[in-house]
């Protein structure tokens, strides 16, 4: 790396709280799909802010609309509302399907919007609740007693009681688990920080059958999945249920920090009444806005079919490589992982950032893929072009080494776009 690159981080590691550990990377601009670093290296950004950036960086849509909105008002509280954040509700709940009846909380991140679904089940008057092993939804203490993985819940319990985990998939097992204690089934219906993993649209539906018979609530988590991510709308859709709570963030606001609760339907929307939940900033005017312009995006500019053209190219051309280190491609849309015959993540990782590719090893044997939903097949081409030397590069005896789990200068770069500017 760089030397202004390296003194960022250096003060960075001294001045912020170190629980992301040191980052190996100050970026300080984007364009469309590509990011520069402080010393002005290019990248070819296949992450997209862990499925953030629906349309990239710099989209001249949301910057107009963030623009327009910071000069009229940024922020009036919950005291009052916005005719930004009437519509965007509005246009959720349109592009949802969701029946009359139907409303939208809005709060600042995904961990919040799964807080209020949590206090939306104990409205039910039950407190049991069922999720996946393998699940992600949130670190906050509520959130986290959902998720899944125990180095990040083992440090802060007791978590709230009553939360049932079970093999993702395993549809004996879910039938086992949902009584008539059971407040709500949350599920994501594609696992992305597990490694994108989906048991398919089976699996859904047959929560939705046993919630509805025991009289509990099906809470689908499309924090990851939603936003036009999979190639639908919501991934749920695929699946051809009905939730009655949805949980969304991450490519809502197209990088403006916004989360939503959505309510299916107006005994579900009842639960919640006046004065029992809350959020100073949520559905603030200018989050409202980003959200209205990310939706007119996907929409105006067809970019639901793109994202399924374009994630079946990148699979298939992913999957034409034959590399000997390359299992297959798995997700849908632009939501992929492809995966490894060997725990060498991490160092595929390092190789292609040094080369001027940004990928997320989302597991020893993966490498997730959720870029800007505006990708070209051109621009997937050029990775999955380099794709093959960053393989090799991660898989000779000095790769194996934990150092090759950042980025080092002796680090092998295959000819990709990475470039000064």
């Amino acid at each position: 790396m760089g030397t202004h690159n390296d003194e960022l981080l250096d003060r960075y590691q001294r001045s912020v709280l170190g629980v992301f550990g040191r980052p190996p990377l100050v970026l300080s601009h984007g364009d469309g799909c590509w990011v520069w670093d402080v010393d002005g290296n290019r990248y070819l950004d296949l992450v997209g802010g862990i499925a953030v950036n629906a349309l990239g960086h710099g989209h001249p849509a949301l910057v107009a609309a963030v623009s327009k909105q910071a000069a009229e008002a940024i922020h009036v509280s919950n005291l009052f509302t916005s005719p930004a954040q009437v519509e965007l509700a509005e246009r959720i709940l349109r592009v949802a399907e969701a029946p009359e009846g139907s409303a939208v909380f809005f709060a600042n991140s995904g961990a919040e919007a799964i807080e209020a679904a949590i206090k939306l089940s104990r409205r039910t008057g039950r407190s049991g609740i069922v999720a996946a092993e393998g699940a992600f939804h949130g670190r906050t203490t509520g959130a986290l007693a959902l998720t899944h993985k125990a180095a990040y819940r083992e440090p802060f319990e007791p978590l709230i009681p009553g939360v049932t985990h079970v093999p993702y998939g395993d549809e004996d097992a879910l039938r086992a688990a949902v009584t008539d204690e059971t407040a709500a089934v949350v599920l994501e219906p594609v696992q992305g920080e597990a490694g994108v993993l989906s048991p398919g649209p089976a699996y859904l539906r047959l929560a939705r059958e046993l919630t509805t018979a025991h009289g509990a609530l099906l809470v689908v988590d499309e924090i990851q999945t939603g936003v036009g991510r999979t190639g639908t709308w919501f991934a749920f859709q695929q699946a051809g249920v009905v939730p009655d709570a949805m949980t969304l963030a991450k490519g809502l606001g197209g990088g403006v920090p916004i989360g939503a609760l959505v309510t299916f339907g107006l005994e579900v929307s009842g639960l919640l009444t006046v004065g029992q939940h809350g959020s100073t900033f949520g559905g603030n005017p200018l989050a409202a806005a980003a959200g209205l312009a990310v939706l007119e995006t996907i929409e105006s500019q067809g970019l639901l079919a793109h994202v399924r053209e374009v994630g079946e190219h990148l699979a298939e051309a992913v999957t034409a490589l034959h590399h000997r280190l390359v299992t297959g491609v798995r997700g849908a849309g632009l939501l992929r992982a492809i995966t490894l015959a060997a725990d060498v993540a991490p160092a595929v990782a390092a190789a292609a950032r040094e080369g001027g590719f940004i990928v997320n090893p989302v597991a020893p044997n993966a490498l997730r893929l959720a870029p800007p939903l505006v990708i070209t097949t051109e621009q997937v081409d050029l990775f999955v072009a380099a794709l093959p030397a960053f393989l090799d590069a991660a898989s000779t005896p000095a790769a194996s080494t934990p150092a090759a789990s950042t980025p080092a200068a002796s680090t092998p770069a295959a000819s990709t776009p990475k470039e000064t500017a």
